[in-house]
């Protein structure tokens, strides 16, 4: 296989992989790396991949939840979700934009863009304002995750 192909196919796993609800950019950067690609572009590809759902959550979430919570089988669910939303939100609603960077940042599960957005909105931040936050703390969290990863790899 050609080496241009092998790299679009590894792009486009990690990519793929950080748009993922819970993967994100902690699982995606692992991956770009396993799949061939340097460390700073697993994590640029990362980035961009894990903030392409952000607007989308930010603009359509309320709605979708509205619409799952009439639902026999979502309704406790979501009832479920906003109460940890809301539980992850106390750092936000203390510190705001800060708030939302600090809670994107930290690589760990429960963390990151998605919640994020789902924080904002729930909040009811304003886009203009949540993406950049949001933007910043998936660079930050991706720097760690990077880093960690290519401390992993050289062990190796």
């Amino acid at each position: 296989m050609p080496v241009e192909e092998n790299l679009t196919q590894a792009i486009l796993l990690t990519f793929g992989t950080a748009m993922v609800p819970v993967l994100e950019l902690r699982g995606a950067i692992p991956v770009g790396v396993a799949a061939g690609l340097s460390p700073a572009v697993a994590c640029v590809v990362s980035v961009l991949g894990n903030m392409v759902p952000v607007p989308f959550i930010m603009l359509l979430i309320r709605r979708i939840f509205d619409w799952l919570r009439g639902t026999r089988l979502f309704g406790s669910r979501i009832d479920w979700l906003e109460r940890r939303a809301h539980l992850k939100g106390r750092v936000v609603r203390k510190y705001r934009l800060p708030g939302l960077v600090i809670l994107v940042a930290i690589p760990l599960p429960g963390t990151g863009a998605w919640t994020g957005a789902l924080v904002a909105a729930l909040l009811d931040i304003r886009m203009r304002h949540a993406v950049p936050a949001i933007f910043l703390g998936v660079v930050i969290a991706g720097a760690i995750v990077t880093v960690l990863t290519y401390g992993v790899v050289q062990l190796f």
